[in-house]
């Protein structure tokens, strides 16, 4: 390592390459430290108490049992919480929450679930004991909205039609109607949970007579956190520490603050003793976000060629009576195919729910699976080749910007992706291709994932006993941020993994992006990156300077090698050039931010999913048997985290396609398999034998490193090429996720 400007990493030695993870001791050893796990001197355990209702008022709460209990300090509700202000609720101030409606507001019960009391007790199963015996009086309504999908909200011109969520170019409607071959085919996709590992948790303390807020919570944007309460409890975001360590995943709704954070902090500010409350699965899941259920109408034109000439995507997603979110169905739709004609639109839905949020690749995987089902279909009725329907209509610059790609390869996923797979002996045949009583069906799907950064601060520290020190706020959300960042450091300081410390996840570090939206690596590493030059720099400073180990020399001649500083002849260790002039470290800060690039270029990554399934029609069972993948995300900056997310992506999208459901009782909206025995997930005897190729493509167009974002794109695609797989096997078109046993079995009692 000669430089230190971009060159440098043209042809990296530790970027890009197998890394094991520098935090995997600490979780194997269970010194890792969850939220969950954690505890304070004189801690206080809380305990929600949750409607049983999802339609209605709170008419009162019979409360003298529970206080009586042993263990039991207090119990909160509407009558004695604290009146808090709400956030603003902006993602551009860096406020923004999942729930904006605060704990305990009013009487009104909005949804299956929703806290009317937390219960305060020394003991996590003294607090749990007494919440079950606090008894709610309601008085229930008729008219709760259940779901999107319950028979009863079928118009297409239901919910409120976002205006600033659509777009259009040139005349889609007429070019439909004068297409020679068409589509016109509704979805439906239920709605999900993130059902992570570690459930959402919450440790409050307050310090200095209470003027000072501390917590530790199970967080991917520790930030916001902060900005939040500082807005809520009317205090100066210095005032305010959010420290997000570790965390058991989150999946996006761990993105922004809950109601049960605002309660833990409110109640342990008015007890004087530090709270932590840890949610139980079933509120978890009621009152911790989902992916919304949405249905959407695909309508494309095409000639006989195969060439699109038309599409119209409308969509309509689910959200709460207490806010508003918004699951953006159409976001890849108007960039992924080029087609002159196109309209996208988005509707909302209020209904008596909990409040969705973000979930894995939120938006794009559900619009994706509605498009690349309509692809397939139209590839049908052309009796056309899939892939080659694809490739006809490959979008060589981004069809709605009109910008050119910073990177684009997939083509090159496409053809890899078939090749391994065994594409080519695919018999086009609905049902030709057996093994024994097994039916065996080929699918297909494309893939696409928005790339983008955010501003990011960082710091690095070299210091005289050889080691270094990196830090930045954000989170690891289990996906290998710690790596990646030490890999950083040791790519421009040749320094060895194991001399290097990195610390994440408090806001006390400097400014951290959100974990989300596959944008921390991107953002994060060009920050530390400029930090580790600025220490470098100073570094030389110190070598240069008087007394210095290259005294008089020019410091911008000076070369960095191996943990060394040398000027051609002389070579001089880190530790050495500070011990010479007595000093214990030196700092370097660095920041990033987008720039320019973003007028310049469009930034997208790209994939293709080919799939077998297996359907045994005499006892309906459906099994995925083999998923054959290529990726185009730039560079891998270490590439087994990066096949593992992509084969995570692939597991939940297998859950999407074939197992998760949300199931909401038709007459009153209550969410009836809140736990993980009746929420359906995939496990291990369902996972196929998985074949991940990461192509490599460095985009520095987008970044120094090349490196463009991999956690959410994994998931986008699956589901499409497993129903597409399925038609191919029985001929059957399942346009409803997820596609059940129960559907299978109605399909052949019928066939």
């Amino acid at each position: 390592m000669n430089d230190l400007n971009q060159s440098t990493l043209d042809q990296p030695k530790v970027v890009g390459q197998r890394t094991p993870r520098i935090d995997g001791e600490f979780k194997l050893t269970g010194r890792a430290g969850y939220t969950g796990e954690l505890s304070v001197e004189g801690m206080l355990y809380g305990y929600p108490v949750a409607a049983t209702i999802a339609h209605g008022t709170l008419e009162r709460l019979e409360l003298d049992e529970a206080l009586a209990m042993p263990g039991v300090v207090d119990i909160f509700h509407h009558a004695n919480f604290p009146r808090l202000h709400r956030s603003p609720n902006s993602m551009g101030h860096g406020d923004q929450v999942s729930e904006v409606r605060l704990p305990f507001e009013d009487e009104r019960i909005y949804y299956h679930g929703q806290y009317v009391a937390l219960v305060v007790a020394e003991s996590f199963a003294q607090a749990r004991a007494a919440a079950q015996r606090v008894v709610a009086r309601y008085r229930q309504e008729a008219g709760a909205i259940s779901s999107l999908l319950d028979g009863a909200h079928d118009s297409h011109s239901e919910g409120e039609l976002l205006k600033d969520a659509g777009t259009r170019r040139g005349d889609p409607e007429a070019a439909f109607d004068g297409a020679a071959v068409k589509v016109d085919a509704v979805y439906h996709i239920a709605a999900e949970s993130h059902l992570q590992m570690e459930m959402h948790a919450t440790l409050a303390e307050w310090r200095d007579g209470g003027s000072r807020l501390v917590v530790h919570e199970s967080s991917q944007g520790v930030f916001y956190q902060r900005n939040a309460m500082a807005r809520i409890f009317d205090l100066a975001q210095e005032n305010i520490e959010v420290i997000s360590h570790y965390i058991g995943s989150g999946f996006g709704n761990k993105l922004f603050m809950w109601p049960h954070a605002v309660a833990a902090a409110g109640a342990a500010r008015e007890l004087g003793r530090p709270l932590k409350l840890v949610l139980p699965r079933p509120q978890d899941m009621t009152s911790g976000g989902n992916r919304p259920a949405s249905r959407q109408r695909l309508r494309l034109g095409a000639d006989r060629d195969g060439r699109l000439s038309a599409v119209i995507h409308d969509s309509t997603t689910e959200t709460s009576l207490v806010d508003r979110y918004v699951d953006a169905c159409g976001s890849a739709t108007p960039s992924f195919y080029a087609c002159d004609n196109l309209a996208v639109s988005q509707r909302i839905l209020a209904l008596n729910h909990g409040t969705p949020c973000p979930m894995r690749a939120p938006g794009e995987v559900s619009g994706i699976f509605a498009l690349e089902t309509a692809m397939d279909e139209l590839a049908v009725a052309l009796q056309m080749d899939p892939v080659e329907l694809r490739l006809r209509n490959y979008a060589h610059k981004d069809p709605e910007s009109g910008l050119p790609w910073s990177s684009k390869q997939l083509d090159k996923c496409l053809h890899s992706a078939a090749e391994r797979f065994g594409w080519a002996q695919r018999d086009p045949g609905i049902g030709a291709m057996r093994d024994g009583d097994e039916i065996i069906g080929y699918g297909m799907a494309a893939c696409t994932w928005f790339a983008g950064r955010q501003p990011c601060q960082a710091r690095v520290e070299l210091r005289a006993d050889g080691t270094l020190f990196a830090a930045c706020g954000t989170q690891d959300i289990g996906t290998g941020t710690y790596t990646i960042v030490a890999q950083t450091v040791a790519e421009l300081t040749g320094v060895a993994l194991a001399d290097i410390e990195v610390k994440l996840g408090e806001t006390s570090l400097p400014a951290g992006p959100l974990s989300g939206g596959s944008m921390a690596t991107a953002t994060t590493l060009p920050a530390v990156a400029a930090a580790v030059r600025d220490a470098l720099g100073a570094l030389k400073e110190v070598a240069t300077g008087h007394g210095g180990v290259f005294a008089g020399c020019d410091a911008d001649s000076l070369t960095v090698a191996e943990g060394t500083l040398s000027d051609g002849e002389r070579s001089y260790r880190f530790a050495e050039v500070l011990e010479a002039m007595r000093l214990s470290s030196v700092n370097g800060q660095g920041s990033s931010a987008p720039g320019e690039e973003k007028k310049q270029y469009s930034f997208r990554s790209f994939g293709a999913h080919f799939v077998e399934v297996r359907v045994d029609p005499g006892i309906s069972r459906v099994r995925v048997s083999r998923v054959v993948s290529s990726m185009d995300i730039g560079r891998a900056i270490n590439p087994p985290t990066a096949r593992n997310q992509v084969e995570g992506g692939i597991v939940m999208g297998i859950g999407m396609g074939l197992f998760e459901k949300l199931d909401y009782d038709p007459r009153d909206a209550r969410l009836i398999n809140a736990n993980v025995a009746d929420y359906i997930v995939p496990v291990h005897a369902d996972i196929p034998e998985i074949d991940v190729e990461l192509l490599d493509y460095p985009d520095f167009k987008f970044n120094e490193f090349g490196a463009r974002g991999v956690g959410e794109i994994g998931l986008t695609g699956i589901a499409p090429a497993i129903s597409n797989a399925l038609y191919h096997a029985t001929g059957k078109r399942y346009r409803d996720l997820p596609v059940t046993i129960e559907a299978l079995l109605a399909d052949h009692a019928s066939a």
